[in-house]
């Protein structure tokens, strides 16, 4: 059964309360319809229309289901302009990464089909994002740069277990903080690790971490890949683990979070496009914008600024999260 075709001839007949009105209306023969609705009826067990009057009558069955009939009418039609908008615009596939927050990829699709453009979302990792920019599998792409040399830098922090009284301010947190104490009690196997999730496995990223980590006293072993994000986070929440992750990672999932002091362990954002048949790359300004949002992050406007200017953007950064 062609459960659309059905529905449309099931609500005609309900608005023009008639069968041959509803036929004309569908452009089809009255004893077509008569059968949809027939069959439609038998779909549902019970009829849909009281036939021993003069002047047709829809049943408590059928007023029922009426706006229910109506909604999947009209989101099927919605489907179908999607589809025919999608034919009719170029089709970008657009890298981000896994932990951007989706209200703000729903803007992005929404802003792309306002103006003509349609976007498929792909959540990669940070190095398939290059690549795929490289190889012309993706028309745009959030990608890892450095964040002093970045359009956008997202404030990390350390992710634990939730705060007992769920009211323990937020404060600035060191490295040094995390080293091993000498001292009766405690043990430097008792330590919890540093883990780092997919996003931030890169190598100019993981080479900071480590000369960071040396210089604050941390032992090599204590800084390892998280693996999938799921595992990092119930570690973490049960804690067992620190999570390297941004605030609003953290805050969604629940876990308490401090913002770290090395502004040089910031994460850096360019959004880029591939080369089209001319070499150029360019990016829509609104869409920079968006993804920008979808990761939390910051601009720095006019491109990277002076030293102090830095200082002070990425103390304020750090104050926001």
């Amino acid at each position: 059964m062609d459960l659309l075709a059905h529905l449309e001839a099931y609500v005609a007949t309900v608005e023009e309360a008639g069968f041959s009105r509803a036929a004309d209306r569908l452009g089809i023969a009255q004893p077509l319809l008569s059968r949809r609705v027939k069959t439609l009826e038998e779909y549902f067990g019970g009829p849909l229309f009281d036939r021993s009057r003069r002047q047709i009558e829809t049943t408590e069955l059928g007023v029922l289901l009426l706006p229910y009939a109506r909604d999947v009418l009209d989101r099927a039609q919605r489907l179908r302009q999607v589809a025919r908008s999608a034919r009719h615009s170029p089709v970008r596939a657009l890298g981000v990464p896994a932990d951007c927050a989706p209200a703000a990829l729903a803007r992005a699709l929404r802003a792309g089909t306002e103006r003509g453009l349609t976007l498929g979302i792909r959540e990669l990792p940070p190095l398939e994002r290059a690549s795929g920019l490289a190889d012309g599998s993706l028309g745009y792409a959030l990608v890892r740069t450095a964040p002093e040399q970045a359009a956008f830098q997202v404030p990390l922090g350390l992710a634990s277990a939730p705060v007992a009284d769920g009211g323990s301010a937020r404060r600035t947190l060191h490295l040094e903080e995390l080293r091993p104490r000498r001292g009766r009690g405690t043990a430097r196997a008792a330590r919890p690790p540093l883990l780092l999730l997919t996003e931030d496995q890169v190598p100019y990223f993981e080479d900071r971490l480590a000369r960071a980590a040396a210089r604050a006293g941390l032992p090599e072993e204590r800084i390892r890949p998280a693996g999938p994000a799921a595992g990092a986070l119930a570690e973490t929440l049960a804690g067992h683990a620190l999570l390297l992750c941004a605030e609003p990672f953290a805050r969604q999932h629940g876990a308490h979070w401090a913002p770290l002091a090395d502004r040089t362990l910031h994460r850096g954002y360019d959004v880029r496009a591939a080369p089209g048949r001319d070499g150029a790359a360019t990016v829509p300004d609104w869409l920079a914008a968006l993804l920008a949002s979808a990761v939390g992050a910051a601009a720095h406007r006019g491109g990277p600024e002076p030293a102090a200017g830095r200082e002070d953007a990425a103390a304020r950064l750090a104050a926001r999260g």
